[in-house]
């Protein structure tokens, strides 16, 4: 039994008094009308109306029913309205998730702008390298950086990045610099194991792969420990352009072997599921879309 719309007739019928004119309204047949009104009658046991060929009146527990199938009624309306109100204006709570330094330098200043934006949104920002199940861990949009693979998560593209090999000036004062990837291996390695934990740097020449197994003088899961690193002379460091890129444009980084760089990977906004996005996290994924400028592949 649909219990919606048993209570739905029989309120319309109670305040039309005839089955007709609440069938009218509905937009059902009369005997459909009076097949949902005697099926709540059955399920509840009780006479809820005395019907006469002339007329239709509520019995005394009819009369009391009538006052909670209202408030029911009421209070699924206000629910709906609720919801469709949260799919067109911003409100509640938004999580997201980012890398540790992209979240950092770039999505904390747009969560920001964000919020301020929309006062009715409370925000949280988790920030690590590791990933998280967006489900499990109820984050509504986390950002990542490469190809998804075979993913059930919704993405939009946002930007790209691409992954450099860098040294200080000063290092490479002292040591030379690598003109092939062969090369590295007569050189200190910083390893930034954030997104490759195997002791190895993947180059590309002419689309062919070329792998280089590294012996690092310094391993570390975070990007900025790497960066800082070499920028003190440490040694080479392969890591993504926007972890290096302030260092970069202050001269306190170069970037080496360009030529032999991997493609540029994607950063993109993921979430669960694309069809019945609520106005939260739609209006994050587009304010990001429009207002911002994630791209690191013209750094120098």
């Amino acid at each position: 039994m649909d219990r919606f719309a048993t209570l739905s007739a029989f309120v319309k019928v109670a305040e039309l008094h005839g089955f007709a004119p609440a069938a009218r309204r509905l937009g059902l047949s009369p005997s459909a009308v009076t097949q949902l009104v005697a099926a709540l009658e059955a399920h509840l046991d009780v006479r809820l109306m005395q019907r006469t060929t002339r007329s239709v009146t509520l019995t005394d527990e009819g009369e009391r029913y009538l006052l909670q199938a209202r408030r029911i009624l009421t209070e699924l309306e206000e629910a709906d309205a609720s919801m469709q109100a949260a799919r067109t204006a911003p409100s509640g709570r938004l999580v997201v998730s980012a890398p540790l330094a992209f979240g950092r330098f770039h999505v904390g200043p747009l969560f920001s702008a964000y919020l301020s934006r929309f006062p009715a949104v409370q925000g949280e920002l988790l920030l690590g390298d590791r990933l998280v199940n967006l489900v499990d861990e109820g984050v509504d949009v986390a950002v990542r950086i490469g190809h998804l693979g075979d993913s059930s998560l919704k993405s939009r593209r946002v930007g790209e990045t691409r992954r450099v090999l860098v040294a200080s000036p000063d290092y490479l004062a002292r040591n030379g610099e690598p003109v092939t990837p062969a090369d590295i291996a007569r050189h200190r390695c910083i390893h930034f194991a954030g997104f490759n934990s195997a002791l190895e740097w993947v180059f590309e020449k002419e689309g062919s792969r070329l792998r280089v197994g590294i012996v690092p003088s310094f391993v570390t899961n975070g990007a900025e420990s790497a960066v800082q690193h070499a920028i003190d002379g440490g040694g080479l460091t392969l890591v993504l352009a926007y972890q290096a890129a302030a260092a970069i444009r202050a001269g306190a980084l170069r970037i080496l072997l360009p030529k032999f760089e991997r493609e540029p990977s994607p950063i993109q906004l993921v979430y669960p599921n694309a069809r019945l996005l609520s106005a939260k996290v739609r209006a994050f994924i587009d304010m990001a879309a429009s207002e911002t400028n994630w791209s690191f592949v013209a750094i120098a």
